[in-house]
């Protein structure tokens, strides 16, 4: 089932991200998709802040990974978008966070999306009609198709 949220923003962006941390734990995969500028990073801030990170959040465009921790929950936040190949995040150890217990949050999907299990959360970005409007679609894939 999908949600479609509109934002008019980078705050409401934030807080949305926030907002939606409330559904994660450990073992968690959102795949993020969208173009440039459409909000993909300040959603993931929102998220980490929901989750208690303290730390800076950044988009990891020229690290691939950064790692943030939660008070004991860890969070893996990628950044496809540089990748050259899948055999370059496999490289890196990027399965390693997927299926462990890290909440994964993952910047240019679209890239690695052969690489991500069934189950996992996708949220879409696009921009909206006003300058600063962002139309945010939240689908929670449960079940592994059959």
């Amino acid at each position: 089932m999908a949600h479609s949220y509109h934002t008019r923003s980078v705050e409401e962006t934030i807080a949305l991200g926030e907002n939606f941390s409330g559904t994660l734990s450990a073992g968690t995969i959102v795949a993020l998709f969208g173009d440039l500028g459409t909000g993909k990073t300040h959603f993931i801030k929102g998220v980490c802040r929901g989750l208690g990170v303290r730390e800076h959040v950044a988009s990891p465009t020229f690290t691939i990974i950064n790692e943030y921790d939660a008070g004991g929950v860890k969070i893996c936040h990628v950044d496809c978008y540089r990748l050259q190949s899948e055999k370059e995040l496999r490289d890196i150890g990027f399965e390693d966070y997927l299926f462990g217990s890290y909440i994964c949050l993952i910047e240019w999907a679209d890239r690695v999306e052969k690489l991500l299990p069934p189950v996992r959360f996708d949220v879409r970005f696009q921009l909206g009609t006003e300058e600063n409007m962002r139309e945010i679609i939240i689908e929670h894939h449960q079940e592994i198709p059959a």
